[in-house]
């Protein structure tokens, strides 16, 4: 299989190196008593659902802040496991899951609060949004299991959240799902064309080595 071609640092890259000066100290005091890179990840799992569940009564924001304070636990997982050097393939795999039941649960919250409200359009743009960071977040890992790279596009998880916690803390929801449903399909749809483009150029190449063979 071809190998994933190299691509630019992403948003969330640059924050792990801007912020690993904060996160490294943090990661080590949690090792050094005895809480394990699992424990976090769960951690962060069970606070957004407790932010996600203070979302769907309506109290956004509250329920904004939990989720602040939940992925600012999350992001500490990766770090504890490297410095404890035991990062890990299947580390990564399950903090991506737990990641994606995340964003499922924050948006259970969300879909709750709108249909109790018998907002059916916040709760249908509620569901195109959840379609759209599902299919962020698949296209990539897809891609990914081709050989392919589809680090891009506007809105990842990191721009999620920052578009989604912000407006819920000022009591904003609909504008919030608003401009995930918008951008997240647009950043699939980004993610989309690029790997194309991939495709196409591996398909080239691979006539090019036949035609070379023969």
């Amino acid at each position: 299989m071809t190998q994933p071609i190299n691509s630019k640092p992403t948003f969330t890259d640059r924050l792990r190196l801007i912020f690993k000066g904060i996160l490294d100290p943090i990661g080590t005091f949690l090792n050094r008593i005895g809480l394990t890179p699992n424990a976090i990840t769960l951690l962060g799992l069970v606070g957004t659902s407790i932010g996600a569940y203070i979302i769907s009564q309506g109290k956004m924001t509250t329920g904004g802040i939990v989720l602040l304070l939940s992925v600012l636990v999350d992001a500490l997982d990766g770090t504890m496991a490297r410095l404890r050097g035991e990062s890990s393939d299947f580390g990564a795999f399950v903090d991506s899951v737990s990641d994606r039941y995340a964003e499922f649960i924050t948006f259970g919250g969300l879909l709750y609060y709108f249909l109790s409200q018998e907002h059916y359009a916040g709760a249908t743009i509620t569901f195109i949004a959840t379609a759209g960071s599902v299919l962020v977040s698949y296209v990539k890992a897809r891609a990914e299991g081709l050989g392919f790279t589809a680090k891009v596009g506007i809105l990842t998880r990191v721009e999620r959240y920052l578009v989604l916690i912000p407006l819920l803390v000022f009591n904003q929801p609909l504008i919030a799902v608003s401009l995930i449903a918008i951008l997240g399909n647009i950043t699939a749809f980004q993610r989309i064309l690029h790997v194309r483009v991939q495709g196409h150029e591996r398909m080239r190449k691979d006539a090019e080595n036949k035609m070379y063979l023969h």
